[in-house]
């Protein structure tokens, strides 16, 4: 009996790093495409457009727990929210 458990439990951990290590490759994923945009809106768009996109990429790396990236474009989206009149 306690061999079943000792395998339904290695069967269960196994499952749930699978679905973390889909989860960090999704969440991965979904920073380069916002990334990809921030890139395309600062090299097409107004001031504006760049602003609102390194607002989501900020976004992004606050929702995946990412200190020091969340830091280094909160910085960006700051710089560029003075570059269109906003201060905060």
């Amino acid at each position: 009996m306690k061999k079943v458990y000792g395998i339904s439990i290695v069967m269960l951990l196994m499952t749930s790093l699978i679905g973390c290590d889909q989860v960090n490759n999704q969440m991965n994923n979904h920073v380069q495409e916002q990334i990809k945009q921030y890139n395309i809106a600062k090299k097409n768009g107004s001031n504006m457009d760049a602003y609102v996109q390194a607002s989501m990429v900020s976004a992004v790396f606050l929702q995946a727990k990412d200190e020091k990236n969340y830091k280094k474009w909160k910085k960006i989206e700051k710089e560029l929210a003075k570059k269109v009149g906003l201060n905060f």
